[in-house]
């Protein structure tokens, strides 16, 4: 195995590109290392892309935040602008681990992971997070939802990795929320989770929203159905029963010894619901 730590992003993209065995990209390493030492993979490249410029700042932009793609779990919990803005991507954010794991995580190596039950990835979707993503040829922006493609696999072409994720900016009277249910109390993945953004106008109606699903399906999952159903509603008990069926009806989720498809597909609309609720409080709704 080689260790590589480039100084440029081109030069990063040349390394990944002619290397024609497995690669892997070193961030914080909180997935990586630990598949290394188990033995899951034996990649001959490593790519430590931690000293590229910008990679671990957060930067201001368009009203929103670009998080650069080696920025900590821990160092975005401390940005008080970012917490302010987009609360429920941090909260998921920091959901990752335990306090040491939080050092070193990042929210993209989280999304490259494609794990379907990532807990950073849901809340992005929710969001309309993009990343930034560069490679041999131009840097190219991708909406979050299309990076993974099923469990452990994205859409990067070969030589190509995420330097950065942009936050939108958003409207006033803005909120968002991400909740999962897990066995234990802390340090395990979601059994199921739901994140949800959403907008009101100033007499408390939803005119615009979002929701994403984790661990239910092979990858995150968008429902659009679900937003529709409590667009022009001040989230009353109807509109969030059809939000929640929607959200069940969107899973397609596996049986293991974590849950059943039975309580994930249920659940789902539960986490969906009290998430829908806290968003719209913090959007100033009255729930």
């Amino acid at each position: 195995m080689r260790y590589e730590k480039p100084q440029t992003v081109a030069e990063a993209a040349r390394l990944l590109t002619a290397e024609k065995g497995l690669t892997r990209i070193l961030a914080g390493g909180t997935d990586v290392l630990v598949q290394l030492k188990a033995g899951m993979v034996e990649p001959e490249l490593v790519v430590d892309i931690k000293a590229l410029p910008g990679l671990r700042s957060i930067v201001s932009e368009a009203g929103g935040f670009r998080i650069g793609a080696a920025v900590s779990g821990a160092q975005l919990g401390e940005d008080a602008e970012v917490r302010a803005l987009w609360p429920g991507v941090v909260e998921a954010t920091n959901l990752i681990g335990s306090t040491q794991v939080q050092g070193r995580a990042t929210m993209a190596g989280n999304l490259c992971n494609a794990s379907p039950a990532a807990d950073s990835v849901p809340a992005l979707v929710a969001a309309g997070a993009v990343a930034r993503i560069a490679g041999p040829g131009a840097a190219r922006d991708v909406p979050v939802e299309a990076i993974p493609v099923g469990p452990g696999k994205t859409a990067l072409k070969r030589g190509e990795f995420i330097t950065s994720i942009f936050l939108p900016a958003r409207p006033a009277r803005s909120g968002d929320a991400y909740l999962r249910f897990i066995p234990r109390t802390e340090m395990d993945i979601a059994v199921a989770s739901a994140a949800v953004s959403l907008t009101l106008d100033e007499g408390g109606t939803i005119t615009a929203a979002r929701v994403a699903l984790g661990a239910v399906a092979p990858t995150v999952r968008l429902v659009e159905a679900a937003a529709a159903a409590i667009v022009g509603t001040k989230l009353e008990d109807a509109a969030v029963a059809k939000l929640a069926a929607a959200c069940s009806a969107a899973c397609s989720p596996i049986d293991d010894k974590r849950g059943t498809i039975e309580f994930r597909t249920e659940v789902a609309g539960v986490l969906a619901k009290r998430a829908a609720r806290i968003a719209y409080t913090r959007a100033g709704g009255q729930a």
